[in-house]
């Protein structure tokens, strides 16, 4: 069998999940928070570990199947920054990091709204901001992003290929973030863009300076 279905569940399978990962991404479908795909996970992992991440902030948490993906592309005594405003979702994420191997040394999890934790964070002191919330909000996000990231940095953003982002006629609040951020992302000299076909899209940009 061939054809964008069959590319599809290649690249999503080409790397088989652990059962750490396969159980937090059952937690993550019970509590409601749909994990990145297999395929959005290794590009993760592969994009933590092209530029050797120490600093890494994630907004949006979930049960962890993302933070697990990150922490394993990450520098051994890399520090994982993850933010959700659920706490529910912080403690299945936590469990699922430390079933990872992953101790508290290597673990920020803060219990808040990520516009407003971003803020105190320390300009240019992070090497990856990984993006998975609302997406109404992507392009202040990508703003703080900027901020966070040292030169060399990478943002990566989740699911902006969502079918409202490909749909130029949908009007809804979140498609129109996903269609604007893509364009800042594009025609910002500071950036290096990249839109990757994996899960729902990863859009990722280095920062040059």
């Amino acid at each position: 069998m061939t054809g964008p279905d069959a590319l599809r569940d290649h690249v999503e399978g080409y790397v088989a999940e652990d059962d750490v990962l396969v159980a937090a991404r059952a937690r993550g479908v019970e509590l409601g928070c749909i994990p990145v795909s297999g395929g959005a996970g290794t590009g993760l992992r592969f994009l933590a570990t092209a530029i050797g991440a120490r600093a890494v902030v994630e907004i949006g948490t979930g049960a962890g199947v993302s933070g697990l993906w990150l922490l394993r592309g990450m520098a051994a005594d890399g520090v994982l920054t993850s933010i959700d405003v659920d706490p529910e979702n912080l403690k299945a994420a936590r469990q699922a990091f430390l079933a990872g191997g992953h101790g508290p040394s290597r673990l920020r999890l803060i219990n808040g709204m990520g516009l407003e934790v971003l803020p105190r964070l320390t300009d240019g002191g992070y090497d990856l901001v990984f993006v998975d919330a609302a997406a109404a909000e992507y392009p202040r996000y990508l703003d703080e992003a900027v901020r966070l990231l040292r030169p060399g940095g990478v943002v990566a953003m989740a699911g902006v290929m969502a079918p409202g982002a490909l749909d130029p006629e949908a009007a809804d609040t979140g498609s129109v973030a996903l269609r604007e951020v893509a364009r800042q992302v594009r025609d910002d000299e500071r950036l290096v863009p990249v839109l990757l076909p994996l899960g729902d899209g990863v859009l990722a940009a280095v920062k040059l300076a």
